[in-house]
């Protein structure tokens, strides 16, 4: 029984995180505006400024700040942009390229 119990619990936690990486497109009517602020000093040489991106929480995008990241090696950070179709704009998140 006891072995069972922990495979439901691993076939539930893998299903949970499969369902997760589907998450689907969220569009608004309006395009949203970024918030102006100031960029903070670099914390050490080398850092990388990840700007500032878009998540979707209670029926709506919100905000979250840009932050300072460790270089990729080979790789590049490639910015997130709003995307505009017939449904309405939506968030394509940066991500390292």
């Amino acid at each position: 029984m006891r072995i069972l119990s922990t495979f439901g619990s691993l076939l539930l936690l893998e299903e949970s995180i499969f369902l997760s990486s589907c998450a689907g497109s969220y569009y608004e009517a309006d395009q949203s505006v970024e918030p102006v602020y100031e960029r903070p000093v670099a914390p050490y040489d080398g850092a990388v400024w990840i700007d500032g991106d878009w998540t979707w929480s209670g029926g709506r995008y919100v905000y979250i700040r840009g932050h300072w990241d460790r270089s990729k090696p080979v790789r590049t950070y490639i910015r997130g942009s709003l995307q505009h179709s017939g449904h309405g704009y939506r968030w394509q998140r940066g991500h390292w390229g």
